[in-house]
């Protein structure tokens, strides 16, 4: 079998390696994306992914990079306020809201939302357009041998490549990141999620909404309206045998007990689409690179979905990875790009893993007095202007 060659092999062709794709591509560096499953980008079929992304203000620019931003934004609903409302009394009633408004801090929205199943479409449809890339379905990584010249990657189909980078975006269970012998600490949690869109009466006002009770967040994140009807993204974390439980009902008992969890923020909520179920873990490589070789997105940290940390970290990866490359390449995948790669993205990594993981387990609470004490810190730190703005511009990402 002939051998190929390539300036940068990634393995994984999720939103974060096609993304990664589209922006390395733009930068006129050659690229080979490879996924073991095909791409679903059909809300329709039965498994297409139904989670949506929030893409935060930095996140914005780096679509512009990869030529991505001008397919995307008329499809984006934009995120202008987080709502917190606490509903942790004795009755699932809103007791205390809380809006954060992004005019505090910026001209800005806080982000954009997008469906995950149409990134992927229009993420795709870029790609066909670049012909120094390449984006191989129902191809796997395989062997990887790497040395300090290069590395050597082998496919399911028999095909070998050259690389002066891999980039590992292939997931939690990452093969490229298990073929270096790199290790994970992983917390678990007993949650689920359930992920689908409802529509409902009243509108949202581009407000995203976490309604706090016990179990874990429903999150509430606009979508674009259509013909004069009102969307929400939908995501119900609780304990395990809670989301098995309510994914098994009928769709009118479902949508009655999702109304309540609601707090009825937005009136009765109807389903727009089927629910899907994902389990929620928190995960941190003990490294992010190797020889030739660099991990990012969730083969490198992975957190529940709070405050849209989860892709938004993943492209932040993206950011320093493709920097370094442009700043130099005739040194991508050199040691000295991956050494600076590591100091940039390893301790902000962890840095919001255990942020992240302490909301997650915060959003959890059962007991009334602690709900009542979550109350509490959510009102104190509101009434703090400084710490509130703050704690927008951390969410962001900004220093």
């Amino acid at each position: 079998m002939s051998r190929h060659s390539t300036d940068i092999l990634i393995s994984g062709g999720g939103i974060a390696g096609l993304t990664a794709a589209a922006s390395f591509g733009a930068a006129g560096f050659s690229v080979v994306c490879v996924d073991p499953a095909p791409p679903v980008t059909e809300q329709a079929d039965p498994k297409s992914d139904l989670r949506t992304t929030a893409f935060l203000q930095p996140a914005r620019q780096t679509l512009m990079d990869a030529g991505l931003w001008e397919r995307l934004a008329d499809y984006a609903a934009p995120l202008q306020i987080m709502r917190i409302v606490d509903a942790g009394g004795e009755t699932p009633e809103p007791r205390i809201i809380k809006d954060f408004d992004a005019a505090e801090i910026s001209d800005l929205p806080f982000g954009w939302n997008l469906p995950n199943w149409l990134l992927r479409r229009e993420i795709l449809a870029q790609l066909e357009t670049m012909p120094n890339v390449t984006f191989r379905a129902g191809v796997a990584t395989q062997n990887i041998v790497t040395r300090e010249a290069e590395a050597l990657v082998s496919l399911s189909d028999g095909s070998r490549y050259t690389t002066q980078l891999l980039i590992g975006a292939d997931g939690r269970n990452s093969h490229v990141r298990r073929a270096h012998g790199i290790d994970v600490k992983t917390m678990r949690y007993g949650q689920k999620a359930l992920a689908f869109s409802v529509e409902h009466h009243l509108e949202h006002h581009n407000i995203s909404t976490e309604v706090h009770r016990s179990g874990g967040p429903f999150t509430l994140v606009p979508l674009p309206s259509r013909e004069g009807r009102h969307f929400s993204a939908v995501v119900w974390k609780n304990e395990g045998p809670e989301i098995e439980r309510l994914a098994a009902l009928s769709e009118a008992e479902f949508e009655e007990e999702m109304s309540a969890r609601s707090a009825h923020i937005l009136g009765p909520l109807k389903l727009a689409t089927r629910r899907s179920k994902w389990p929620i873990i928190s995960q941190i490589a003990h490294r992010m690179t190797a020889q030739r070789t660099a991990l990012m997105a969730e083969a490198a940290h992975v957190v529940p979905p709070i405050g849209a940390q989860g892709l938004n970290m993943s492209l932040g990866d993206l950011r320093v990875l493709r920097e370094l490359a442009v700043q130099n390449p005739a040194q991508i995948g050199s040691t000295q790009m991956l050494d600076t790669y590591e100091s940039k993205r390893m301790r902000e990594a962890k840095i919001r893993v255990s942020g992240v993981d302490l909301l997650n387990r915060a959003s959890m609470l059962g007991a009334q007095g602690l709900r009542d004490l979550r109350a509490e810190a959510l009102t104190g730190l509101y009434a703090f202007t400084p710490l509130r703005k703050g704690l927008m511009r951390a969410g962001l990402g900004a220093r």
